[in-house]
């Protein structure tokens, strides 16, 4: 068997551009651990029991905490999610495994897809009219419908899309051991994209919960820890930027705990959705 000559050019060319992968990636890493390790050295030092404790005083000069906005934050995050993965995750599979045997599925997509683009002010003024207005108060309630509104077709297209890279030898084989459309789609395609699909979930919730226009005019905010979401409801967002941009010292330091505490809630909420679907993964069916 002849020997293949190796073409220098071609060489020089992959090397090139692994060293340009490598070093894009070094930099990305290097900016992420940047912008960590700054939001550490000015929120770490906010932060403090009395944070986590205390709900805000009034006192500009004193604060307080902020346990009424994180409560608040969680409470928005559940709710949105309990609207908006469902039916995300329905779309996508709508368009994954029914969408070549209608025509419906093309307009879908599209408007999917606008859906996604849409700037959350416009969100906000949408939940404010459809919402708001008609309820005739502000409410957790149509802030979290805002939030799922944004949630959905990140989680339908993102799903669609890790529903479709499952190989069709899966489904064929399916059907050949007698499963019907339903259970292929439950026992064998779901289990099999569970990964992926959670890594579009996880993008969807980190998206809404940085959100603060929609939220600015939907659920508005409240000074008070509440957990009846048909009232003014409190999220660290809106507390967030409510204190940065205030001329008070003590309000901006806290803003920056509140900035940190956040990222950590969208961690902690990320670690634990990859845990639970690697041990569902795990298990036997």
């Amino acid at each position: 068997m002849p020997l293949v000559r190796k073409n220098p050019w071609k060489t020089l060319q992959s090397r090139v551009m692994f060293a340009a992968c490598a070093a894009c990636t070094v930099l990305i890493i290097g900016v992420l651990g940047l912008v960590t390790v700054y939001l550490f050295s000015i929120g770490f030092g906010a932060t403090s029991w009395e944070f986590f404790a205390a709900d805000p005083t009034g006192n500009a000069l004193d604060p307080g905490g902020m346990r009424n906005a994180v409560v608040g934050t969680l409470i928005l995050i559940g709710l949105a999610s309990l609207i908006g993965i469902p039916l995300g995750l329905l779309a996508g599979v709508y368009l994954s495994e029914y969408g070549t045997e209608r025509l419906l599925p093309g307009p879908v997509r599209f408007v999917t897809d606008v859906l996604a683009g849409v700037p959350s002010i416009v969100v906000g003024i949408l939940g404010y009219e459809l919402l708001v207005v008609p309820l005739g108060n502000y409410s957790g309630w149509a802030g979290a419908g805002a939030l799922a509104f944004i949630m959905v077709p990140i989680v339908a297209r993102t799903s669609e899309e890790m529903f479709r890279l499952v190989p069709d030898s899966y489904r064929q084989a399916s059907a050949a051991l007698g499963a019907t459309r339903s259970q292929t789609i439950l026992r064998v395609v779901a289990p099999a994209a569970a990964g992926t699909v959670v890594t579009g979930i996880m993008l969807a919730i980190a998206r809404i919960a940085g959100e603060t226009a929609p939220l600015l005019f939907t659920a508005l905010g409240s000074r008070f820890l509440t957990t009846n979401p048909s009232e003014p409801f409190p999220s660290l967002t809106v507390q967030v930027y409510t204190y940065a941009t205030g001329p008070y010292p003590a309000q901006r330091e806290l803003a920056w705990a509140g900035i940190l505490v956040l990222i950590s809630i969208i961690f902690v909420v990320n670690v634990s959705i990859r845990l639970v679907t690697l041990r569902v993964r795990r298990s036997p069916a």
